[in-house]
């Protein structure tokens, strides 16, 4: 029986720790992670981009809203649950995903 080191495996899978959230912390593919912005970090999100976002009422089935940010609501850096924004269709939730960066 061969033991070898979880850093080794990792390390030769290309992978590497991704820490954003203790709830969110896993391991991704190298370069991945500056494809996919944090969207938990206020200064990631700008008024003019392409967004998922999560309204209030869909929560619980985590149904996608797709639209551009007109204001960032959230006050605080950082949100675990994902910055709080308008669209400019007036609609108001949590970003999920951004689509293009302004």
């Amino acid at each position: 029986m061969v033991l070898i080191h979880v850093t080794a495996v990792r390390f030769r899978l290309g992978l590497k720790k991704v820490r954003s959230h203790p709830r969110n912390w896993g391991f991704i593919p190298h370069g991945a992670a500056k494809e996919n912005m944090d969207v938990t970090i206020r200064e990631n999100i700008k008024p003019g981009q392409e967004v998922d976002i999560v309204l209030k009422k869909d929560q619980a089935a985590e149904k996608l809203t797709r639209g551009v940010v007109a204001d960032i609501l959230t006050n605080s850096p950082r949100h675990p649950h994902g910055i709080k924004v308008r669209l400019e269709s007036g609609e108001v939730g949590r970003v999920k995903n951004i689509i293009s960066r302004s």
